[in-house]
C-alpha cells in the first residue's frame, strides 16, 4: 500500500505510474491486478490510481466507472508483460466497449500477439478508431495474406481509417 514516502504519481505518464506500481507491488502482482481490471473485477483504490492516474480519482469519488478500469487494465500491458495476459487481451478484442477493443488491439500489436483473425474482425467494427487500430495491429502481426482485408479499408468512410490502412499495407509490403 502506498505511503507518504511512496506517493502515487497521479500526473505521471502511464509508463511511469506502472513502473512505480511494479516497484511497489512487484511485477507479478501488477499483472494479476491488471488482469482483474481487464476482466471487469473490482480492484483496490490504490491500484486504480496507479493504472488510471488522476482520472481514476473521479471513479473512486463516485463517477460512473463505465469501461475505464477495463481499459486501464489492458493499458498496463503496454508497460509490463506476462504471457498470462495474452488470452485476456485476445478476449478484450471483443469487449463491448470500443475503447477497450482499441486498447487491446494496441497491446496485441505492441506485444506481437498471434491474434490476426480477431483483428480482421475488428476492421469491420462500427467505430472508426477500432477499425484503424485493427489495421495498424494487423500490420504488426499479420502477413501478406491479410492484404485483401486491409485493402477493403482503403474505401472506408473515415479518413483516418483509410490512412491507417494505407500505412498498414506499406508495412506488410516491406
Amino acid at each position: 500500500m502506498p505511503t507518504d514516502e511512496t506517493p502515487i504519481p497521479l500526473d505521471a505518464s502511464p509508463a511511469d505510474r506502472i513502473a512505480a506500481a511494479v516497484a511497489l507491488y512487484g511485477q507479478h502482482n501488477v499483472v494479476k491486478r491488471a488482469l482483474a481490471l481487464l476482466a471487469g473485477e473490482d480492484e483496490t483504490k490504490e491500484f486504480l490510481l496507479f493504472a488510471g492516474g488522476a482520472h481514476a480519482e473521479g471513479i473512486i469519488n463516485g463517477a460512473p466507472a463505465l469501461y475505464w478500469p477495463e481499459l486501464w487494465g489492458a493499458r498496463v500491458f503496454m508497460y509490463t508483460w506476462d504471457d498470462s495476459a495474452a488470452k485476456p487481451i485476445r478476449t478484450g478484442l471483443g469487449n463491448q466497449a470500443w475503447r477497450v477493443r482499441e486498447m487491446c488491439a494496441k497491446v496485441a500489436a505492441f506485444r506481437k500477439l498471434p491474434v490476426a483473425d480477431e483483428l480482421v474482425r475488428l476492421m469491420g467494427d462500427d467505430v472508426p478508431r477500432v477499425r484503424a487500430a485493427g489495421a495498424r495491429a494487423l500490420a504488426e502481426v499479420g502477413d501478406t495474406g491479410h492484404i485483401p482485408d486491409i485493402n477493403a479499408l482503403l474505401k472506408d468512410a473515415d479518413i483516418d481509417v483509410r490512412r491507417q490502412a494505407g500505412a498498414a499495407l506499406k508495412r506488410l509490403g516491406s
